[in-house]
Parts: structure tokens; sequence; C-alpha cells
């Protein structure tokens, strides 16, 4: 089979964008573009939190510190434009600085509709959005984009209630795609793969342009180091599916020329800037995170430094027993984030 065929092979969830020129309406032909919709920037994840899953975070160093931001994607195929994923939601506020949290996106540089614009884009243009899974800082302006098709894994759309006509319940059913077992074919080139793990849902994008593959990924790790020393991040709801996808996704970087392009890292749009191609038997050295953030003040909110949902003490968690006004110092020792499950130690204050 040819490249633009579906190849061979096993399972997961991962969005692939594939290679070469496509034709414009006047005839023309343009190179595909992908570009990084920057939003956060400067802060850090401790190497527990990027790496402690399997092992347990006890056998990772909380000093070590590796650079953690927030940024999406855009792909510009010449004759339409798709996004991956669409960044926080506006109204969400400033995580607050913790020295001692496992992670801190960094401060806001945009909200994503002005990071949007600013990479000279109207919403209008916008044909369809790629969902990597159902966190608000992958989902936050899907709102944003009425008159897109929004395709999202069908286990993703039902945890997020989403519903409308332009939300397409994606069930993987055009085959497989190299070692990945099930893909969506979304455009000429442009393949959404099923990767589970990180969430039950999950999905990641491959890119195939000019002899390169450029792999859109969502949170399958939460930085390079850990794809280069094959570790998973304790932000996970299925451990075994984690695995299985990050094992695919390490083949796959072994058999193909490989740009990777992380959501949580700096990394992920310099990789893009340079078309840096992984070797995984030579892993840069690490570049450590700014510290340097001043005096902070905080409005006695949490929020939670997995998916990005806010605890709010005026108005408590009243669907699972918590009443408005308990302070966060207050829940119980077994509390989880009402929606990625993850415990009171996950959540960083603002």
């Amino acid at each position: 089979m040819n490249r633009r065929e579906f190849i061979k092979t096993a399972g997961l969830g991962v969005i692939v964008l594939a290679a070469g020129k496509f034709e414009v309406s006047e005839g023309r032909k343009k190179t595909m573009e992908i570009k990084a919709v920057k939003l956060y920037e400067k802060g850090f994840m401790t190497q527990p939190f990027a790496m402690g899953l399997e092992d347990g975070e006890d056998k990772f160093d909380k000093s070590v510190k590796y650079r953690s931001s927030l940024q999406n994607y855009l792909i510009d195929m010449g004759n339409e434009v798709i996004l991956v994923d669409t960044g926080m939601p506006i109204e969400t506020p400033d995580m607050a600085v913790d020295v001692n949290a496992p992670i801190y996106l960094g401060s806001r540089i945009d909200d994503y509709m002005t990071a949007f614009n600013k990479l000279g884009y109207k919403k209008e243009q916008v044909t369809k959005i790629l969902v990597t899974h159902k966190h608000p800082d992958h989902t936050g302006e899907l709102r944003s984009f009425p008159n897109a098709k929004i395709y999202i894994s069908r286990v993703e759309a039902d945890a997020m209630k989403l519903e409308g006509d332009n939300v397409v319940r994606v069930d993987f059913t055009d085959g497989a795609y190299e070692n990945f077992e099930k893909c969506q074919k979304i455009a000429d080139g442009v393949y959404y793969i099923f990767a589970p793990g990180h969430t039950t849902g999950n999905s990641i994008i491959i890119v195939e342009n000019d002899g390169l593959h450029y792999i859109i990924h969502g949170d399958v790790t939460y930085t390079d180091e850990a794809l280069y020393q094959n570790k998973l991040s304790v932000a996970t709801e299925d451990k075994v599916a984690a695995r299985d996808t990050l094992n695919k996704v390490r083949a796959f970087i072994e058999n193909h020329k490989t740009v990777y392009l992380s959501t949580h890292t700096q990394l992920g749009y310099e990789n893009l800037a340079a078309k840096k191609v992984v070797n995984l038997n030579n892993m840069p050295a690490p570049i450590p995170p700014a510290m340097n953030y001043g005096e902070q003040k905080f409005s006695g909110k949490y929020v939670c430094s997995v998916c990005g949902t806010v605890y709010d003490p005026a108005v408590g968690d009243p669907e699972h027993g918590i009443p408005a006004g308990t302070a966060f110092e207050d829940l119980p020792a077994d509390w989880k984030c009402p929606r990625c499950k993850q415990g009171k130690d996950k959540f960083n204050r603002m």
C-alpha cells in the first residue's frame, strides 16, 4: 500500500497528518504548515509527576524539574484549517506559583482566541477540530468555533456530554495505520488515531510532510525527557493502556523520522521550529526551567494541575457532597478532582 493508504498494524488513539503538497481552489499548490498556538510559558513539572506512574513517585527526585508550558497546534492544509485542541477556557484564573507543586503550567501568554488570531487566522476558516482528550486545557474553547466539525472519540464525547450537529463521535473505523490498530481518515493525509491511556478515550495525531512524521500527541508524555526514558506520568487514567500506547509511539518513532510535538513543554514548539527528529538513543540535555517568580498572591481557589478544573470554596463540590463554603484545606483526604479523579496533591493554589 502507498503512503496515502492505510498501512498495517496495531492500535491506539493518535491523529496522523500525511505528507506532501495539497491543491488549493485556485489550482496552486501549497505546502502544509503546522503552527503552535502558544498559551502559557515558563512553567515547571517535577520528575515524580512526569515519570512516576509505574515505578512510584518516591523513586524519583522531586527537586529535578523540567520546563512546562501549554500550547496547542494548528494545521493549515492550504484549502482548510484544522485545529488540534483548543486550550483553556478564557475565564480560567491564572495558576499561582507554588514551588512545591507537581506541575505549574506557567504564566499566561494569551487566551486561546487571541493566540489563534495572532497567527493570522479567523474562526470562520476552521473546518475541523481534532480533540486529543476531554480535559479543559485541550477543549476550553471548542465553543468559539460553532461552524467547525468537532472530531472526538466516542468515549471522550460521552464523558463530556458533548451534543450538537457539529460533534462527530469517532469510532476509528478506517482500519490500521502503521502499528496503530484504529484510525479515522480526516482529510487527505490527516489521520486521527485511537491511543488510550492518559484518558480512556485518548487520541493522537501524526502528520506526514516532506519526508517527516509529526506526532501531535496531547499528553502521552508530559515532557520529552519521559519519552526518551520510557516513563509515564502519574496523570493517567488507564495504566495498562498508557504503557501500550507509549510502547507503540516509541516503536513508530524507531521506524520513522519523527518530530514530537508536545502540549506541556516548550520542546513541543521548539521541535516544530527546528524540525528536530527524535533519536531515542540520544536524549538532548534538559534545559532547567526559570524559577524566579517573585512574590505571589493567592485567591483561595485551587486548580487541578492535570486537567485544569478549578475548585472554588465559595461553590464547593455539591455533586460529591462538599457544600459551598468548604475551604480546600478542609476537603476530605480522599477527595478527588471531579473530572480527572486525581487527588488533592495535584491541585495548585491560584
